[in-house]
């Protein structure tokens, strides 16, 4: 028997969590306030995932760069490679919120989209 310790983040509480495993397994959560922070540990031993936020540079914007995020969770343990892919990016003007930058980036089924709109240099 392994036991993992986390601190949930599905919901302000912030509810202190003690994931015991068996064999990788899990087979028990506690510390949970809500229903939520079972799955939450239990997706967080088995499969972690964050969404990824940053910018990119933008061609002929009225803003060098432009917010983006993941549109969905990305694997945790993919957050470099995706960090790099988004590096070598540069998107022209204009740019729509939610226009999706990268398709299924690094192989993850994750798109990378425009966190907000910007407009083209006139």
């Amino acid at each position: 028997m392994e036991e993992k310790k986390f601190i949930c983040v599905s919901c302000p509480l912030g509810c202190g969590l003690t994931v015991t495993l068996d064999n990788g397994e899990v087979v028990q959560v506690k510390g949970n306030s809500c229903p939520r922070g079972a799955a939450y540990a239990k997706s967080e031993v088995k499969d972690p995932r964050r969404v990824f936020a940053s910018t990119v540079r933008v061609k002929g914007g009225k803003l060098p760069v432009c917010p983006i995020r993941s549109k969905t969770p990305a694997p945790k343990d993919k957050l470099f490679d995706i960090a790099e892919a988004v590096a070598k990016l540069e998107i022209k003007a204009p740019i729509q919120i939610g226009q999706i930058l990268i398709h299924n980036v690094c192989d993850t089924d994750v798109d990378i989209v425009a966190s907000r709109d910007l407009e083209a240099v006139k």
